[in-house]
């Protein structure tokens, strides 16, 4: 009984940890994904604003008490504009999705989503980390030695 307690907190340990992703493992899947390039965004500036935003962690959250709102998984999408959480008031859910999914170990929908907000005109410049941290900065040691 006591193994079975162990093993069910280390698999609850597990589920709320999430995946924390490789640097190079996510950059091979951000390029699988379409992102290199999209929009004029290269794949060096995804993986700048993906460590700078969630340190390449699915389950990533943050709150924002000025705005009501949370960011969500890895690339710190928010529940303002682009899903819906339930919770944040007046959601808009640009990209159509419950935040939950931006959440999940597969990417898909999480790169999904960051390609419909680079397409509002604010690009990639609506996120706060990227113009903090990878705007203006030589970007490629986020892709270096990666064999892309």
């Amino acid at each position: 009984m006591k193994a079975l307690l162990v093993l069910g907190l280390v698999l609850l340990a597990v589920a709320v940890q999430g995946k924390v992703w490789e640097r190079c493992a996510l950059a091979r899947k951000l390029k699988e994904l379409g992102m290199s390039g999209y929009r004029g965004v290269s794949l060096a500036n995804w993986m700048c604003l993906a460590r700078w935003e969630s340190n390449y962690d699915t389950k990533a959250t943050n709150f924002n008490p000025s705005s009501r709102s949370t960011d969500y998984g890895i690339f710190q999408i928010n529940s303002r504009y682009w899903c819906n959480d339930g919770k944040t008031p007046k959601a808009v859910n640009g990209c159509g999705i419950n935040c939950d999914v931006l959440l999940q170990d597969d990417i898909t929908k999480a790169v999904q989503c960051a390609k419909r907000v680079v397409r509002d005109p604010l690009g990639i410049r609506a996120w706060v980390a990227w113009k903090n941290h990878c705007e203006g900065h030589d970007v490629e040691q986020y892709v270096e030695g990666c064999d892309l």
